[in-house]
């Protein structure tokens, strides 16, 4: 980075903590007064650990029909797995059809998110606060993880799926789509048991630990984006909120928001905790759950921010592009006569670029370590975040005024 340019970010940072101070006030969560908590059976998780303690099974040799499946599964999972519309429509439908599978809702949601982040990236504000070439840096690392979540986590939602047509477990069949030894024997207590908190936290775990390597620890991500100043910003500016829509509107005629803040995206302990909260607050929370199955069924999930709050945002322009920026919020609302602000739809952000292909190898090294996380989800009240979110969006407001204000 230019030292002009990150003299400007630093100012900018400053001033920022001395305008905001320690942080935005607490709101009321209108939705549960303890703890929500998903529990993970202790004994499971000694159970998991003794087995993946154990040598592994050979991998299964593929006959005709076997070789059918695996074919079958991964075109499946290669036309789904086009951009971040594609992958979060397939994660709904799939949970329409398997409720049992509560992971499946849970991606959904935090990939709705994924592409609210992506369309940011093009959207109103970043694009004057960030350099083009930072922007698509950003994009790309999400891009990544988001295709390769799918991509290891959705064979495997469809072996289930062939699973029950078959009425007989498939998982041995596993290996055939470079999934970690650490699932199969969740998969296989799955089938027994149904133990839906069990399998999601796994799938959390394996998930994670699968972007660990192939993208967090990637030294070009390392060097290019996550030690980059901009990405560093983002805890500042908090950039990094996941948002469950939900409910009706909240006192400010808004759509209602639960979710949390992720404070850093480079500790795979804090992603997984993160997820295993975010689990507990979707699935243990009544009012937080359906109010989100609610907004899943008739909102249409297209990228823009528009899709929860078009008060606020528009997927079109309201205005001509570019140009000197004017403050537009004010608190939770639009300055009266303001534009709302722009939130391009992914189609409209960002062109469908070919998915790379992820390293193949097995990231379970230590299954103590690995089952040390199956432990239970738990979310602490308040969760309402829709004050948090107006908060948020005003400091990206500020950083861009203050940007110009030091050119």
């Amino acid at each position: 980075m230019r030292t002009r340019e990150k003299s400007l970010w630093e100012t900018m940072l400053r001033r920022l903590a001395a305008w905001f101070g320690a942080g935005a006030a607490e709101t009321e969560a209108g939705t549960a007064a303890v703890p929500a908590v998903v529990r993970v059976d202790a004994k499971e998780r000694e159970r998991l650990r003794r087995e993946l303690a154990r040598p592994s099974p050979p991998a299964a040799s593929l006959d005709a029909d076997a070789a059918r499946i695996v074919e079958r599964i991964r075109t499946e999972t290669r036309e789904r797995n086009r951009d971040n519309v594609t992958r979060t429509n397939a994660y709904r439908e799939y949970y329409i059809r398997h409720p049992e599978v509560h992971w499946a809702f849970l991606a959904h949601m935090v990939s709705r998110n994924g592409g609210w982040n992506m369309t940011d990236l093009q959207g109103e504000l970043l694009p004057r606060l960030l350099a083009s070439a930072t922007r698509k840096r950003l994009f790309d690392m999400l891009e990544d993880a988001n295709s390769f979540i799918f991509g290891d986590a959705f064979p495997q939602l469809l072996l289930y799926e062939e699973s029950l047509k078959r009425s007989r477990p498939l998982f041995a069949l596993l290996p055939a789509f470079g999934v970690s030894r650490f699932m199969r024997p969740v998969w296989d207590r799955f089938w027994e048991k149904r133990d839906s908190a069990l399998l999601t936290t796994a799938l959390i775990v394996n998930e994670q630990h699968y972007i660990e390597g192939r993208i967090v620890q990637n030294p070009s991500v390392q060097a290019h984006v996550l030690s980059s100043l901009p990405f560093q910003a983002q805890a500042a500016l908090q950039l990094n909120q996941v948002y469950f829509p939900y409910g009706g509107k909240d006192e400010e005629g808004r759509q209602r928001l639960a979710g949390l803040i992720l404070e850093n995206f480079g500790s795979l302990a804090e992603r997984i905790e993160v997820g295993k909260t975010l689990y507990a607050m979707l699935f243990g929370v009544p009012a937080i759950a359906g109010g989100a199955e609610t907004f899943a069924a008739k909102t249409p999930h297209t990228g823009s921010r528009a899709d929860y709050w078009p008060e606020l945002f528009a997927p079109l322009r309201d205005g001509p592009p570019g140009g000197a920026y004017a403050p537009r919020l004010d608190g939770a609302k639009l300055r009266p006569g303001a534009a709302r602000l722009y939130s391009p739809r992914l189609d409209a952000a960002w062109k469908t670029r070919p998915l790379r292909e992820p390293e193949r190898y097995d990231w379970l090294r230590d299954a103590g370590e690995a089952c040390a996380y199956m432990t239970d989800g738990r979310a602490t009240p308040p969760f309402e975040m829709g004050a948090e979110a107006c908060y948020g969006l005003s400091k990206i407001e500020l950083a861009v005024l203050a940007k110009a204000a030091l050119r």
